[in-house]
Formats: C-alpha cells, sequence, structure tokens
C-alpha cells in the first residue's frame, strides 16, 4: 500500500516518434512509475514541407492527463518536455498565427549553406551561443519563417517552444524555459539571456522572448480545464535530453559521460563552463544547459534512426520484445533474454563471452555522420550507397544491417567521448546510458568496446523520471537533484557491460 505522504506528478513526455503521459508515485525514498497514455507521433508533409500536427498532440495530451487525474485523484502536479527545437509563433492573444514546422523540414538548408560558407559569422554566432550550425536549429528555422512570410513579424508577438505552448496552454503563463532556451542557437553562453547580436544577424524580433526562467518553477495551477482542478503546472527541463540527463544517478564526484540514446544519440555530461572555441566548434560541440542553468556540453550522433528506418524497408522487421531479443541475439551472436517483457542485457560479461559466438565485426563501418542520414527517402539506400562509394561490401541480411549500425553508433560514441577528453580536459571512467538504446545489448556493448570504458545501462523512462525530479525539487518534496540521483541510484540496478576485444 502506498504511504499517505505519497506525491503523485504527471510527466509529459513527448518524443519525435513517439509520446507518453507517466505518473510517478514518490513516497520519499523511492519513485514507482505508472504509464497512463502513450500514442504515436510523426510529422505530415503537404506541399513539400514538413509540419507537426500541434493540435493533436495537445489533444493527447490532454487525454493522457485526464486519465492521470482519474487513476490518481490526488495528482498534485504536471510537466512538459519534448525534443527540441520547434517552436509556436503567438499572438498577444495566444493563437497560433503560423504552423509549426517539423525540424527535419529541408527549408534551412540555403540558411545553413551560407552560414557554413561564412567564415566570420559562423565563427561569431558560435562564440556567442556555444551552438554550432546545424539544419535544425531554431534560429535557421525562424529566418526562414521571417524571409518567406515578412508579416508573420506584425501578427507574431511572441515565440513559444513547444513545451513553452503546451505549459501555456495549461497554465495561461507565456514563459521560455532555459533548456529549451538553449538549444535555439539564440542564447548567450555566457548568461542566461538571448544574444541580441544573434537575434540581429538571424532577423528575429527580440520581442518574440523573455529572459528565460529556470526548470522547477511552479507556473501556477492548470487553468480552463475542471478536470485538473488544483493540479499545478511546473516548468521542468523541456528539452527532453536535459531532462533525461537529470534522470542519470550520476556519481556526484564527477566522472561520468552521460548517453540519452533515442532517435538521436546525445552524448555529453555536465559543467560549470562551456566548451568553446575553434576546435570545438570543429568538434560540433553544444553547449546546451541544465535546467538550473549549468552547461551540458554535448554532441548529437545520428542515433537509432538509423534501425528505425532501415528496419522499415524489412516485412521480416521485429515488432514484439521477443523478436527484437532474436534479431539483436542473430546480429551479435550473442544469447538472447527477455525479463518481464522488456529485453536488457544480462550484465554478465564472462557469461556472454561462454554462452555465445561473437560474429566477426562488419568489414567497415559507416560514417554516421553523413548528412545523407538525416532524412533520405530509404535509409537503407543511403546507407548501401555510402558502403559502395568506399568499396566496402553491402549487408545481406537484417541482422546484418542491424550489426553494422550498432557498431557504427557505438563507434560514433567513442569519438564524442575522445573529442570531449580532448577538448575539456577532462578523463571520463564510465558511461551512463538510458532510453531505448540502453535496452539494445548490442549497442551498449559495442560503445564499451569502442570507447574501452564500461557502459553502465539503466532501463528506466529516463527522460520522464528526469521530469518527474524537477516536479519534485519545484514541490520542495526533495531538496535538490543530487538527492533525487542519490535515491534513484539506490533504487534501480545498472546492466554493466565491460569492454572486450575480439
Amino acid at each position: 500500500m502506498p504511504s499517505p505522504k505519497t506525491i503523485h506528478c504527471a510527466a509529459v513526455d513527448l518524443g519525435a516518434t513517439s509520446g507518453r503521459v507517466i505518473v510517478g508515485a514518490w513516497n520519499g525514498k523511492r519513485l514507482d512509475l505508472t504509464e497512463v497514455h502513450r500514442f504515436l507521433n510523426q510529422f505530415r508533409s503537404i506541399g513539400g514541407h514538413d509540419y507537426w500536427d500541434v493540435p493533436g498532440l495537445w489533444s493527447e495530451i490532454a487525454t493522457g492527463l485526464r486519465e492521470a487525474k482519474k487513476r490518481f485523484p490526488k495528482l498534485v502536479s504536471v510537466g512538459v518536455d519534448t525534443w527540441g527545437v520547434d517552436y509556436v509563433l503567438v499572438n498577444d492573444a495566444g493563437r497560433m498565427v503560423y504552423p509549426t514546422h517539423a525540424y527535419r523540414d529541408a527549408r534551412t538548408q540555403p540558411g545553413l549553406k551560407r552560414l557554413a560558407h561564412t567564415r566570420a559569422a559562423l565563427e561569431r554566432i558560435y562564440a556567442a551561443t556555444g551552438i554550432p550550425n546545424v539544419f535544425y536549429n531554431s534560429s535557421l528555422q525562424l529566418e526562414e519563417t521571417i524571409a518567406s512570410c515578412p508579416a508573420v513579424t506584425d501578427i507574431a508577438t511572441r515565440c513559444l517552444f513547444l513545451p513553452d505552448y503546451f505549459n501555456y496552454l495549461l497554465s495561461g503563463r507565456m514563459e521560455n524555459e532555459i533548456s529549451f532556451a538553449s538549444t535555439t542557437q539564440l542564447l548567450d553562453v555566457h548568461g542566461k539571456d538571448w544574444s541580441r547580436a544573434t537575434l540581429d544577424h538571424f532577423h528575429i524580433p527580440s520581442t518574440w522572448f523573455t529572459t528565460p526562467i529556470l526548470a522547477n518553477t511552479v507556473l501556477g495551477p492548470v487553468k480552463d480545464f475542471p478536470e485538473l482542478k488544483g493540479v499545478k503546472v511546473i516548468a521542468v527541463p523541456g528539452h527532453d535530453t536535459a531532462s533525461a540527463y537529470d534522470a542519470m544517478p550520476a556519481d556526484p564526484a564527477g566522472g561520468d559521460l552521460f548517453l540519452s540514446s533515442g532517435t538521436w544519440s546525445l552524448v555529453g555530461f555536465e559543467s560549470d563552463q562551456p566548451v568553446l572555441g575553434a576546435e570545438a566548434l570543429a568538434a560540433r560541440i553544444s553547449n546546451e544547459r541544465i535546467g538550473d542553468g549549468r552547461y551540458r556540453p554535448l554532441t548529437n550522433v545520428i542515433g537509432l534512426w538509423l534501425l528505425e528506418q532501415t528496419l522499415k524497408e524489412f516485412s521480416a522487421r521485429p515488432k514484439t520484445d521477443a523478436e527484437w531479443a532474436k534479431l539483436i541475439a542473430t546480429a551479435g551472436k550473442l544469447p538472447s533474454s527477455t525479463v518481464g517483457g522488456t529485453l536488457r542485457p544480462d550484465g554478465n560479461a564472462a557469461t556472454n563471452a561462454k554462452s555465445g559466438r561473437k560474429a566477426p565485426p562488419p568489414a567497415g563501418l559507416l560514417d554516421v555522420t553523413d548528412s545523407t542520414f538525416i532524412n533520405p527517402p530509404s535509409m537503407r539506400a543511403a546507407i548501401d550507397a555510402q558502403l559502395k562509394k568506399r568499396k566496402l561490401p553491402v549487408p545481406a541480411t537484417i541482422a546484418a544491417y542491424t550489426r553494422l549500425i550498432c557498431d557504427s553508433l557505438g563507434q560514433g560514441h567513442a569519438d564524442a567521448l575522445r573529442a570531449f577528453e580532448r577538448l575539456a580536459n577532462r578523463k571520463f571512467r564510465r558511461i551512463l546510458i538510458v532510453g531505448g538504446g540502453s535496452k539494445n545489448r548490442l549497442l551498449c556493448q559495442a560503445t564499451a568496446n569502442a570507447s574501452g570504458l564500461p557502459v553502465h545501462a539503466f532501463t528506466l523512462e529516463g527522460t520522464a523520471v528526469g521530469n518527474l525530479a524537477s516536479q519534485l525539487v519545484g514541490l520542495r518534496a526533495v531538496r535538490n537533484l543530487a538527492t533525487f540521483r542519490a535515491a534513484l541510484g539506490r533504487q534501480i540496478k545498472a546492466n554493466i557491460y565491460q569492454p572486450k576485444h575480439f
């Protein structure tokens, strides 16, 4: 039976391919999760451009929160996190005045290339914001919106990023949260406000933004939503990666490299200082923020998007946990196991080595930095084309593609680690991984092998857990994030992959 002091909070966690509403029950020592609603998400294409179905997302959020309140009548709070960079333009009345493009839309390519070929401007913007030139940046998206529809500056009065917008719908308050603001290439890397020079460079009105608030801020009670009367809206780290990092049971002494593995692999660490300079720019290091305003230098590896999109082209692609387990075991010639319906590694390197035959590594790995992997019509064709260009053999089976992709991503993670060690003058002792990739033992082992470091994989809803942690701190039910992480570390157990060489 739950303690009468148990606090229930709802995490709205929106990913680029799915969304969920999860209720966390905190009794002062442990956090228990109940998923109350899950739904698919995808962008839609029309007229050659890609858009998010924002009204559809809001409908799903509302459905999930109603169910959360129904199942947990004493629900105290709600927080929202989403993928990064995308936004909603609204007028003074809060009405949407422009459709919300999806970040994979190709409309930013001209601006991306223009900035890349203007070295002085590129270096100036990186020095000001700590964010490299990437196709999905909000800066490039907003620049293109204004250039293609100049009248938008007359009718839009605020730019609310996706979690900010849903927070507004819930609370009635228009605020920009700092972790999400840091994904935009518009925040001043040396402070906690917007870079006016960068806004001017991209011709973006500074009046569209207010000084970002820190995470854990209570925005007020839910309004115009009778079913949620009395529930508080709390600004959590709005960027899902920031929330996922908060869920890592990190060593307070440092030495941990964080990997949030899903559609993207976000590799980084926590720091009191940004990582800047010409080498950092060349390495495409993004100096994003933690919810408290400190730094979260990271680099973006393409992630399991490679595998997700490739498997779509196979009729025999896995659809259940058991089928996934079989594919991963076949791809790596490792023993297969499912526990409680969830694919997970057994954490015993010696057992793995004795009971399974390791398949030989691929003849060569993919260059996961290749921009053709961003959103090709056929991911399998894009992979084949790169391999043929490099005179490497093309995989013949779904298992061979899986092995190639996992090994290539593992090397990409290791490359990111080495860049951080060199540029930040740090030495990492282990890699902590959460997200969908934590369940993929082939990916975890490949990362350990390539990096030479143990990988600690945590099978938990990392983003939702970080979201809930922020709510608990905002409610003063937990002293701070460090206290929460210590409690979480006592509650969950990592599956540990030691580096092996074959």
